[in-house]
C-alpha cells in the first residue's frame, strides 16, 4: 500500500492543522456522512475503578510468578535481617547501661545483695531495675561483648543490603519484561483495530496512550513494587518483634494503623478522579500539539496562530488544574501519616520510660521498640506516599486497557479461499453500507469491473467514491450484499491475502524516514536493486533521482520536505508499480501536482494500469476520458455509467459535471482576457 487510507470523511485522513473552530462531538459526522471524529480526545467508555484496574495490571505479572516468588523470598530474608538489628542494638545499649550502673554499685557484692540493700533503703523502683539487669556490681562496660554485638550487626546489615540488591535486580527484569509485553500487545492490538476506531481518535491522543501512559505504567511499577513489597514485609517483621518485646507497647503502636488506613482511603478516593483527569488532559493536549505542528504552515498562512495558542493555553490550563489537584490531594497523605506516627512515637516513649523506671522493661528493649515503632510507621508512611504514584499509574493503565478492550475488526477466516490466479475481476452485488444506522450512504449498489478494465469513479464530494474503494479493501465491513474478487467473496478471504493483490496510490502521499530506495522497496520486501530501478524508470522517478545528492540513497525526512509534491507522488507510484498488484486503486493521485508534473504522473499511472484492473477516483474529468467505464456517483448510488462519449451524449449528471469544470472555466478565462 503506498499511502495512508482515506475516506470521504474528515477524520480518516488523520489529524489536520489546529483551528479555533470547535471539533465535532463524539457521535456526530463530518461532511459526506463519514465516520465520527472524536475531537476532544476523551475516552469513550466510563473509566474503571481503581481496584479492578490495579488487579488487572498485577495479573500481567503472572507469567513471571516464579521469579516473583524468589523476589519475595529475598525480600523476606533481607527484611528479617534488618528487622533483627534493632533488637541486637538494644542488647548493646543494655551492655553499656549495665556497665554505667555497675560502676555505681559496691564492688565485691552480688547483685542479689545490692538489690536487697536498695529495697531496705526504700529504693524499690531502682532495686527492681537492677534486679532485671544483667549487671556486675563494681564492673564497668564490657567492651568485648559490645564489639561482638557491633560486628554481628555490621554483618547483618551487609547481608541485608546484598539480598535487597539481588531482589531489586530481579524485580527490575520482571517489570521491564511485563511492560515490554504490554507494548507488544498494544502494537498488535492497533493492527487488529478497524479503521473506524482511528477515525474517532485524534492521533495525538492515541500516541499519548501508546507512549506516555505505558511509560508511566513502567515507572510506577518500578518505583512502587519493590518499595511496596519491602514495606509490607517490614510491617509484618516489625510487628512480630514488637509483640515479642512488649505486647502493651505493640498495642499502642497498632492503634495508629486503622487511623492511617482510614486517612489513606479518604484521600485516595478523592485524588483518583484527579489522576484520571490529569492523564486524559495530557492526551488532549498532545493531540492539539501534534495537530498544530503537523499543520503549522496552514496555521500561519491563515493567521490562526493566536487561536491555536489560545487553544493550547486553555488545554494546558486544564492539565495544570487537574495535575495540581491530583498532586495536592494525594500529597496530603504524607504529612497526615507523619502526624499520626509522631503521636504514636510520643505515646510509646512516655509509656516505655515509665516501664523502664518501674523495672518492667529494660532500657535496651525500649530503645529497640522506639526504633521498631519508627520502622513500623515508616513503611506505612511510604505506602501512603506511594498512593499518588500508584493512582497515576493505574489511571494510565485504565487508558491503556481501554485501548486493549476496544472492539476489533471481524475475525479472519481460519483458511480463507484464494483465487488460483488473481485476474482482477471485481463485482459488487447489491452492496449496502452506512456509517450511521439511520443515515444510508451506499444502498443496493451493483457493478462489475472486468480484468484489465480502467473504472473511473466521479461525483461530488461526499458521494461515496473513496468509501467504495475502501469497501473493496475491507477497511469497513458491509451492511448488506457482497463484493467478490475473481468469484471469491472478499469476506471469506484473509485481509492480508486480499490486500496483497491490491495496490493503492492516494492523494495524500506517505513517505517514511529513509532512502528513496527503501521507500520504493516498501511495495515489495525482498525486491532486488535492479527491480527497484526498473520500477523507478517506468514511473519517471529515475528522471529526477540522479539530480539529488545521494541518488537512490538520498534520505527523505519524515515530512518529505527535500522532494517536491510531484516527486513524492511519483515515488508512491513506483512503490505500487514494484508491488505488481492485480488490482489498482488511484485516489486523486494527481490533484496536488502542477500541470507539467501531472503529465509525468499520468504517463506513470498509464504504465501502472497496463493489464490491471484499475479504479480511478478523480475530480478532474480530463484524467478519466480514456477510462473503459466511468461511474457517476451521487449520494452513494451510481446514477450513470458508461464511456466518456456516451455519458456526454446522455446529457445527464456527467454532462453537468463536465460543463461545470470545462465550459465555465473557458468562460472565466475569456472574461479574464477581456
Amino acid at each position: 500500500m503506498s499511502g495512508t487510507e482515506r475516506t470521504d470523511s474528515p477524520g480518516a485522513a488523520g489529524a489536520g492543522p489546529a483551528v479555533p473552530a470547535r471539533l465535532p462531538a463524539a457521535g456526530r459526522r463530518g461532511p459526506g456522512g463519514g465516520p465520527p471524529w472524536m475531537g476532544a480526545g476523551m475516552p469513550a467508555e466510563k473509566s474503571m475503578t481503581f481496584w479492578p484496574s490495579a488487579k488487572r495490571l498485577i495479573r500481567r505479572l503472572r507469567p513471571y510468578r516464579v521469579t516473583l516468588l524468589l523476589v519475595v523470598a529475598l525480600g523476606a530474608a533481607s527484611v528479617a535481617l534488618s528487622v533483627y538489628v534493632p533488637r541486637l542494638l538494644g542488647r548493646a545499649t543494655d551492655v553499656i547501661f549495665s556497665g554505667v550502673i555497675g560502676r555505681r554499685l559496691p564492688a565485691g557484692a552480688t547483685r542479689q545483695e545490692v538489690v536487697a540493700g536498695l529495697r531496705a533503703r526504700g529504693e524499690d523502683d531502682f532495686a527492681a531495675m537492677v534486679d532485671r539487669m544483667s549487671v556486675l556490681p563494681g564492673a564497668g562496660v564490657d567492651f568485648a561483648a559490645l564489639n561482638r554485638i557491633a560486628a554481628f550487626a555490621v554483618v547483618l546489615f551487609v547481608l541485608s543490603s546484598v539480598l535487597q540488591w539481588w531482589q531489586g535486580y530481579l524485580l527490575a527484569g520482571v517489570v521491564q519484561r511485563a511492560v515490554y509485553a504490554l507494548r507488544r500487545d498494544v502494537e498488535e492490538k492497533l493492527h487488529r483495530l478497524p479503521l473506524p476506531y482511528f477515525d474517532r481518535q485524534p492521533r495525538g491522543e492515541l500516541l499519548s496512550r501508546v507512549t506516555n501512559d505505558i511509560d508511566n505504567i513502567a515507572q510506577t511499577l518500578q518505583q512502587t513494587l519493590s518499595q511496596l513489597l519491602t514495606s509490607l514485609l517490614t510491617v509484618v517483621g516489625v510487628l512480630v518483634m514488637m509483640v515479642v518485646i512488649s505486647p502493651l507497647l505493640a498495642l499502642i503502636a497498632l492503634v495508629a494503623v486503622p487511623l492511617s488506613v482510614l486517612v489513606t482511603q479518604q484521600v485516595a478516593r478523592r485524588s483518583q478522579k484527579q489522576f484520571i483527569a490529569q492523564w486524559t488532559h495530557t492526551g488532549t493536549l498532545n493531540a492539539h500539539i501534534e495537530e498544530a505542528f503537523t499543520g503549522h504552515e496552514l496555521v500561519k498562512v491563515f493567521g490562526r496562530r493566536r487561536e491555536a495558542e489560545a487553544t493550547f493555553a486553555r488545554r494546558n490550563d486544564d492539565l495544570f488544574a487537574a495535575s495540581f489537584h491530583a498532586q495536592f490531594v494525594s500529597g496530603i497523605i504524607m504529612p497526615a501519616m507523619m502526624f499520626i506516627g509522631n503521636l504514636s512515637y510520643v505515646a510509646i516513649a512516655v509509656v516505655g520510660g515509665l516501664r523502664v523506671a518501674s523495672g518492667a522493661t529494660s532500657l535496651g528493649d525500649v530503645q529497640a521498640f522506639i526504633q521498631y515503632s519508627r520502622q513500623f510507621t515508616q513503611p506505612l508512611t511510604q505506602v501512603a506516599s506511594m498512593a499518588n504514584v500508584l493512582q497515576s499509574g493505574v489511571a494510565s493503565a485504565e487508558r491503556v486497557f481501554d485501548l486493549l478492550d476496544a472492539d476489533e475488526q471481524s475475525p479472519e477466516p481460519a483458511a480463507g479461499p484464494v483465487p488460483p490466479r488473481t485476474r482482477g475481476r471485481v463485482a459488487f452485488d447489491h452492496v449496502s453500507f452506512r456509517y450511521e444506522p439511520d443515515r444510508p450512504l451506499i444502498d443496493d449498489l451493483s457493478l462489475v469491473a472486468e480484468p484489465g478494465q480502467t473504472v473511473a469513479i466521479v461525483g461530488p464530494t461526499g458521494a461515496g467514491k473513496t468509501t467504495l474503494v475502501n469497501l473493496i479493501m475491507r477497511f469497513y465491513e458491509l451492511d448488506g450484499g457482497e463484493i467478490t474478487l475473481d468469484g471469491v467473496e472478499t469476506t471469506a478471504m484473509r485481509r492480508d491475502e486480499l490486500r496483497s493483490a491490491v495496490g493503492m496510490v492516494l492523494q495524500d502521499t506517505w513517505l517514511f524516514h529513509g532512502t528513496i530506495r527503501d521507500n520504493i522497496a516498501y511495495g515489495r520486501p525482498g525486491a532486488t536493486d535492479a527491480e527497484i530501478r526498473a520500477a523507478a524508470a517506468a514511473t519517471y522517478v529515475d528522471r529526477f533521482v540522479h539530480s539529488l545528492p545521494g541518488g537512490y540513497d538520498t534520505v527523505i525526512d519524515e515530512e518529505g520536505s527535500n522532494v517536491s509534491a510531484g516527486e513524492k507522488q511519483l515515488i508512491t507510484i513506483a512503490r505500487a508499480f514494484l508491488a505488481d498488484p492485480a488490482l489498482l486503486i488511484l485516489d486523486e493521485a494527481t490533484s496536488s501536482v502542477d500541470t507539467r508534473t501531472e503529465v509525468l504522473v499520468q504517463h506513470a499511472m498509464a504504465a501502472l494500469r497496463s493489464s490491471r484492473t484499475s479504479f480511478v477516483i478523480a475530480h478532474r474529468l480530463s484524467t478519466v476520458r480514456d477510462a473503459d467505464l466511468i461511474l457517476v456517483m451521487e449520494r452513494g448510488s451510481i446514477v450513470e455509467q458508461g464511456t466518456h462519449e456516451r455519458l456526454l451524449a446522455a446529457r445527464g449528471a456527467y454532462h453537468r459535471l463536465y460543463q461545470a469544470q470545462f465550459e465555465q472555466a473557458m468562460v472565466d478565462a475569456g472574461e479574464a482576457a477581456s
